[in-house]
């Protein structure tokens, strides 16, 4: 009879180890069921982020400090609609290419996933861009004004430090607005229980469907074929009094097929100067700001506007033959309307006109207004393009 020492024993994980290791593993099976949530509700999640945004436009004024927290909301929604774009992304990429994508989605998505540097750099210039206003503010509150001078400054430094790398990453091509892909909507897949229930509510039966379908059956050129080999099916055929119609949806341009990489023309010459110039131009004016002593001068309004009118006038000389560089032009044109709401020529003139403006609204939407005044004439950011 063998011995208890002979008697071979299973090995037993202590159950201490199998709790520690439930425990930490815990986090990430959390993060894999909100990354799911998000996926399958895409939409919905969209509308909460749309009404926190909506929530901080109405916030300022309401309190002590209330642009602080008002910020800071905005900049956290910000920061993890980020994450749900990330998120999406990799759903969308999953699925079967149900339209074709615009030119910037084509563009930046081409760079995002090819070049990881590119990534990395686009990545920190949001979310620098998404809490700069919130660092602004924070830094004023801790240090006064020479502190909120020295952070506004250095992240203006690090937000062209990070275009001009994006710059010689994409071989001088012209910077777009996002440099991330923007959010696409995530197709939902149909709910049958939905279906169900509806049928049930309006007193319909299968056989009655089935009766129904039987009767209305759809003429054969309004039917998919389904392919017996490989089980896919070809799209149905077009009415026959719409038949140009639908021949235009199908058309596909030169731009739907030309490499991601020629959407956009790689600068040389002037209009590289130009593309630079475009960058620095909000650092010039944030070190002119920063270094004079008299905050209402017209000295850093002109260096900053000079250069910019500089960098537009120089690309004028150059083509703009696709149309995401006409987009982007017309974008950064837009963007030189934010001129009018800063430096002196905000003192000297748009003010004015704004108070005027808002002594003709309702006492709600003037109210509003009276508080972003209150931005607008105390903190740099809150006027940046």
């Amino acid at each position: 009879m063998p011995t208890s020492a002979e008697i071979p024993t299973k090995a037993v994980r202590p159950p201490r180890a199998s709790a520690v290791g439930s425990i930490l593993s815990m986090p990430t099976r959390w993060l894999q069921s909100y990354d799911e949530f998000i996926a399958k509700n895409a939409s919905q999640v969209s509308q909460i982020e749309s009404g926190l945004r909506s929530l901080t436009y109405v916030i300022p004024g309401r309190f002590r400090d209330a642009e602080m927290a008002s910020e800071t909301i905005h900049s956290s929604v910000q920061l993890l609609s980020l994450y749900h774009d990330t998120l999406l992304m990799r759903a969308l990429s999953r699925l079967p290419i149900s339209r074709i994508p615009s030119p910037h989605s084509r563009y930046t998505k081409f760079w995002t996933q090819r070049n990881p540097m590119y990534r990395r750099i686009a990545l920190l210039l949001q979310m620098v861009t998404y809490t700069q206003l919130l660092c602004e503010m924070a830094a004023k509150r801790k240090g006064g004004e020479r502190q909120r001078w020295r952070v506004v400054v250095l992240l203006e430094a690090i937000k062209a430090l990070c275009r001009l790398l994006l710059l010689r990453i994409t071989r001088s091509r012209p910077l777009v607005t996002p440099v991330l892909p923007e959010r696409e909507p995530v197709p939902e897949e149909p709910d049958e229980n939905a279906d169900a229930e509806l049928k049930e509510l309006m007193g319909v039966t299968s056989d009655e469907t089935a009766a129904d379908a039987d009767a209305d059956a759809l003429k054969p050129y309004e039917k998919e074929w389904p392919m017996p080999r490989t089980g896919m099916s070809l799209p149905s055929l077009p009415k026959p009094g719409d038949i140009s119609g639908y021949l235009l949806n199908k058309v596909l341009t030169a731009d739907d097929i030309k490499p991601a990489p020629k959407l956009l023309n790689q600068a040389q010459g002037s209009a590289q100067v130009a593309e630079m110039l475009h960058i620095l131009a909000p650092l010039a004016y944030a070190i002119a700001l920063a270094r004079s002593k008299d905050k209402h001068s017209w000295t850093p309004w002109l260096v900053g506007l000079s250069v910019e009118y500089m960098a537009r006038q120089l690309r004028v000389r150059d083509f703009r033959t696709t149309p995401l560089e006409r987009e982007e032009w017309n974008k950064r044109g837009w963007a030189m309307g934010w001129w009018a709401m800063r430096g002196a020529f905000y003192d000297s003139v748009t003010k004015g006109f704004v108070q005027k403006l808002r002594s003709r609204m309702p006492s709600l939407v003037g109210g509003i207004l009276e508080d972003y005044e209150y931005l607008w004439e105390n903190y740099y950011f809150s006027t940046s393009a």
